[in-house]
């Protein structure tokens, strides 16, 4: 069984070309039709973003389980003295 690969760009990729987005809309020299499109472009990545980031914490949590089901706890590190 092979997985499909997702249409999506990752989320290193998205963040960068938002980042991109945002610089340019800054700086004030797109037509307000460049700038509409731009600024749609910048909704569709924060929201592949977003579930990306949310798909990551599902596949935390899975497996932060332990074999009952129950949730592990943090690894808490000692204080230094």
């Amino acid at each position: 069984m092979t997985r499909q690969k997702s249409t999506t760009p990752d989320f290193e990729a998205a963040l960068a070309e938002l980042e991109q987005i945002v610089e340019r809309l800054e700086q004030g020299e797109l037509s307000l039709e460049e700038s509409l499109r731009q600024f749609e472009r910048g909704v569709e990545l924060t929201r592949n973003c977003q579930k990306a980031l949310r798909q990551a914490e599902q596949k935390i949590s899975i497996l932060s389980r332990g074999p009952d089901g129950e949730t592990i706890e943090p690894f808490v590190p000692p204080a230094a003295d």
